[in-house]
């Protein structure tokens, strides 16, 4: 009877253990801390300028091989498309849209199939033995020219006998430089940046150069002024901040001082740092400068990435100071960043 008694009591305290067990399990899970909240994003449309982004070649490189550059990327912009945005942004007559300097022949070759005539070729330029291989110059790892660069570069390796091998650069002025020197032989460039080379300008004051021409126009860069500040509103609202003007004598810095100039201010009215795209927006996410411009095509990579780290505001261009850089500039045109492009 006791080892009954005995059994009998060490089930039911078994029982007890299970159904606290059961009970234990069965309770609502902790409430979890409510989520962080994402940075915002300013979500109007923002008006600017922007000028266009170029591929320009060295006149030495074959005809052929200019052509068969051109012409896969222009028979083939749905392919592209799918690897890139910008590739719905292609067009036959913006590609073929540029008059401040001369077009290469094996790009006029294949727009005049195309039934445009461009407004100016190259003399003498396309006459060099075929390479087999080109160095494509594109920009910094942050910017567009790089990323929409790549899937070009890498598309017509892909699909002809012309192989394409793309690499980082510190911009449009540099690629020039590049070029001249057969570092690159095909590179992206602002167009401002192209004429002012082209004319001896600006940042090539006096040392006009002039043995390269237009391959394609391919979309355009807006001059984007990103700031995570909500109060500066305007370009005015600029004066006494510390703000990226891009690398010295790229062509983001000209654009900075063609904006500050049509709000009546100068370099000297802002605390001016010289820094690339990814840097400045680096330096925004530390809080170490106010605002940054940065002109490439839109959405950018490096402002992408600072939209998930923090607030992002793009500020306006437009009214009278719009139409000044308009009038000062034939290289400007109106733009309109949509509302929800970061």
């Amino acid at each position: 009877m006791k080892k009954f008694l005995s059994i009998l009591m060490a089930v039911t305290m078994m029982a007890t253990v299970l159904t606290g067990c059961g009970a234990k399990k069965e309770e609502a899970p902790a409430a979890s801390a409510p989520a962080a909240s994402a940075p915002a994003v300013e979500a109007t449309d923002t008006n600017t300028v922007a000028i266009g982004a170029v591929v320009l070649a060295r006149d030495d490189i074959s005809e052929d091989e200019i052509y068969t550059f051109v012409s896969t990327i222009f028979e083939n912009t749905d392919a592209i498309t799918s690897q890139h945005a910008k590739g719905a942004e292609l067009s036959l007559e913006y590609a073929a849209s540029m008059t401040s300097v001369p077009y290469h022949p094996g790009a006029a070759k294949y727009f005049k199939e195309k039934g445009i005539e461009v407004a100016s070729v190259k003399e003498g330029a396309g006459a060099g033995a075929a390479r087999g291989s080109l160095t494509f110059g594109t920009g910094g790892e942050s910017g567009t020219y790089y990323a929409f660069g790549g899937v070009l570069g890498a598309y017509v390796s892909n699909n002809t006998d012309l192989s394409i091998t793309t690499v980082t650069s510190g911009g449009s002025a540099v690629n020039i430089d590049d070029m001249v020197s057969d570092n690159v032989q095909i590179c992206f460039c602002q167009s401002d940046v192209m004429a002012y080379a082209y004319d001896g300008q600006r940042l090539f004051d006096g040392a006009a150069i002039k043995d390269f021409s237009v391959v394609a126009a391919l979309y355009m860069e807006a001059v984007q002024i990103v700031t995570n500040n909500p109060e500066i509103k305007t370009v005015a609202d600029l004066k006494g901040k510390k703000v990226s003007v891009g690398a010295a004598g790229s062509g983001t810095y000209f654009n900075a001082i063609d904006a500050l100039e049509a709000y009546g201010m100068t370099e000297s009215d802002i605390s001016p740092v010289y820094q690339s795209f990814g840097d400045s927006t680096e330096s925004l996410k530390d809080g170490k400068i106010d605002a940054a411009f940065v002109v490439a095509g839109a959405p950018t990579t490096s402002i992408v990435d600072l939209a998930t780290a923090t607030d992002v505001y793009l500020v306006n261009i437009d009214g009278a100071e719009c139409d000044a850089m308009l009038a000062a500039s034939p290289y400007y045109s109106t733009y309109v960043i949509p509302a929800g492009t970061y």
